[in-house]
């Protein structure tokens, strides 16, 4: 489950970045958070794909965050 975890932690974390680049670019200043955002959430992926035995696919992620949200709803 910790392997799921951080994949989806990961996911969350790069899509977050996506809005602080666009306002550092707006606003004309370095892209700081976003580099760091963008480290965590690919370190998290990494992570998480390394630690699987299986790996993951594509297909397979809609299906890794239902189990981590209904984890959490449990």
């Amino acid at each position: 489950m910790t392997h799921d975890l951080s994949l989806v932690a990961g996911v969350v974390i790069l899509i977050l970045s996506i809005p602080a680049f666009l306002n550092a670019m707006i606003d004309r200043r370095a892209p700081k958070v976003m580099a760091i955002s963008f480290l965590v959430g690919s370190g998290l992926i990494i992570f998480a794909i390394g630690g699987n035995p299986k790996g993951y696919s594509i297909n397979e992620l809609p299906n890794v965050f239902v189990r981590v949200v209904g984890a959490f709803m449990n």
